[in-house]
């Protein structure tokens, strides 16, 4: 048995079992046929991968709670997807790498440190709780960062750059935390 659910939502959080749906601006429209994803940045081998190269990737399988700033905790969740590690090493980082900067091709955009974007159960998810992602919640990809708020794993992901600074992002520049840790916040 895990861990007490209690001690896994962040205080003054509700846990719930639907997946709401929080965003800004509406879904962008989206053509598998055109979609692709761009890595580049402080990178010695820049790439694309269009839809059916994405889902030809090798994927993994994480579960992981997911902590919104709106005041609600999804604990288990099952994503699957490409690990971010995994792509960052594919396009071969170059030593002055310290962040990676996840876009959604238009405004939306978050940075978070390498560190982070290394680790085991940070993703590029294409699948949540066995069934393809839907738009509403970012398909066909949306980042996956399980031990920070929502906010960091950015929806309808387009572009991944590795860069050598921090760069705030859509809601860090608006005055949230570039921090993100759900048991720190509010």
């Amino acid at each position: 048995m895990g861990p007490d659910p209690r001690r896994r939502i962040p205080s003054g959080y509700a846990s719930v079992r639907s997946f709401p749906v929080v965003h800004v601006e509406s879904a962008p429209p989206l053509d598998l046929a055109t979609w692709d994803l761009r890595i580049g940045g402080a990178v010695e081998r820049p790439f694309s991968a269009t839809w059916e190269e994405f889902r030809r990737l090798p994927h993994v399988v994480r579960e992981a709670d997911f902590h919104c700033v709106q005041g609600f905790s999804r604990l288990g969740n099952r994503w699957e997807g490409v690990l971010l590690r995994d792509l960052l090493a594919r396009a071969a980082m170059r030593p002055v790498g310290r962040f990676v900067r996840v876009t959604d091709g238009r405004r939306y955009d978050t940075t978070i440190p390498l560190e982070v974007a290394l680790r085991n159960d940070v993703m590029l998810s294409d699948v949540h709780d066995g069934r393809p992602l839907d738009l509403d919640h970012g398909a066909p990809v949306r980042l996956v960062v399980p031990a920070k708020l929502a906010w960091k794993s950015c929806k309808w992901v387009r572009t991944i750059e590795v860069l050598e600074r921090d760069r705030l992002g859509f809601w860090e520049s608006r005055g949230y935390s570039n921090d993100a840790d759900p048991f720190a916040e509010r």
